[in-house]
């Protein structure tokens, strides 16, 4: 009877644990209690996927205590929130067969080569993703073995990829070394991004964000230091990314700051960016671009969509060679089988007020259009350019 006592407490015990509620009635699991290790060497994507389905029916908090966890593939649910405590890392695999495609329903530019990613979610609801921890990708281990398009970008994974979701929030993680862009937000509304680290110099088109044919975005208090774009909005399919504010952040990319486009299917509407510092990355080596930086703030219009009633105000930008750049161009890139090629899109109604640009190259400032179709009703106020030649 004695030992039978002693076999059974544990398990009572380890049911407890799992099935823990938070005062707001919510499950709160612990990934160390479905198996996770944390020792940055044991593969714990099983034991936190188990966490995660844990949540699936009812919702809940799967809590990373301190520790590192080595994973592939996870794929979030609705109602969930994933809180990776202070001390903790989540850690991607370097083997691409820890990594499931996802293919979305949903058509878009990338289907054909951006497959994978470490953090998975596809029409969900009331995501988050919370703590003061960080996600690491260890995206220098997948190499770039063929210039070919598209195979040029297969089989390096995202650390966030989010489709058709609602209610997201992402905060106050870092996040670094991805393989590929390290978040895209494709068709997604409501989402909020604030208080994030982005660290991401590890492999070729390491963007900082994506914002793609996203409805409703707030995005604020942000850092990110990045060899390809920093904050970038784009549409890679017929969602237009609109509805979109951004403040309070400090950029900083080998190539440009901020980046609306040049994917531009949909287009961009009602969108305003304020209080932005773009200055040169703090990263000694380049993949892309230029070690000041390419362009501080692009408006690329060219495969098509519409661009209309974008602000820009309260910009400091220190050293990238074009501090504004305006392009209605005619590329006409389809993003699915079939397509008809798309007509040149639609630029107009932009206003930009407020610019100290400083270390530019020959061109401070250029506003493009095509023969055919303008460029139209923008306005530039209180702009001011510095050339490196009256620096030195």
């Amino acid at each position: 009877m004695r030992d039978m006592k002693n076999n059974i407490f544990p398990i009572i015990f380890s049911i407890f644990i799992i099935t823990t509620v938070s005062a707001n009635g919510r499950l709160y699991l612990n990934v160390k209690d479905f198996g996770a290790i944390g020792d940055g060497k044991t593969m714990d994507r099983d034991a936190i996927q188990r966490a995660l389905d844990g949540c699936a029916a009812d919702g809940g908090t799967v809590y990373l205590p301190p520790g590192t966890y080595l994973s592939g593939s996870l794929e979030l649910r609705s109602n969930t929130t994933v809180h990776i405590s202070s001390g903790a890392t989540l850690l991607g695999s370097t083997n691409i067969a820890d990594y499931k495609a996802y293919i979305p329903d949903e058509p878009s530019y990338n289907d054909s080569f951006l497959r994978h990613s470490l953090l998975y979610a596809e029409n969900a609801e009331n995501i988050t993703i919370t703590g003061r921890g960080t996600i690491d990708g260890q995206g220098g281990s997948f190499k770039v073995t063929t210039r070919k398009k598209p195979d040029r970008y297969k089989n390096r994974p995202f650390v966030i990829r989010f489709v058709k979701c609602r209610n997201v929030l992402v905060e106050n993680l870092r996040m670094q070394n991805s393989a590929m862009w390290m978040q895209q937000y494709f068709a997604c509304q409501d989402l909020t991004i604030r208080g994030i680290n982005v660290y991401n110099h590890c492999n070729k088109n390491n963007d900082m964000m994506d914002i793609d044919g996203c409805k409703n975005v707030i995005i604020s208090d942000c850092f990110g230091d990045t060899d390809d774009d920093a904050l970038t909005i784009k549409s890679t399919s017929g969602y237009i990314s609109e509805n979109i504010t951004v403040t309070n952040c400090v950029l900083s990319s080998h190539c440009n700051g901020i980046k609306l486009g040049t994917e531009s299917h949909g287009g961009f509407k009602n969108i305003v960016i304020s209080n932005i510092v773009v200055k040169p990355s703090a990263h000694p080596t380049k993949i892309y671009g230029y070690m000041t930086g390419i362009s501080g703030i692009t408006l690329g219009m060219v495969d098509g969509g519409i661009l209309d009633g974008i602000q820009i105000a309260n910009v400091r930008i220190d050293g990238p060679r074009v501090p504004i750049y305006m392009r209605l161009g005619d590329r006409g890139r389809t993003y699915k089988k079939g397509q008809n090629r798309p007509r040149v899109g639609v630029f107009r109604n932009v206003m930009i007020s407020n610019v100290v640009a400083t270390g530019a190259d020959t061109i401070g400032c250029s506003i493009t259009g095509l023969k055919d179709t303008k460029i139209s009703d923008i306005s530039l106020s209180n702009i001011k350019i510095i050339y490196n030649t009256q620096l030195k």
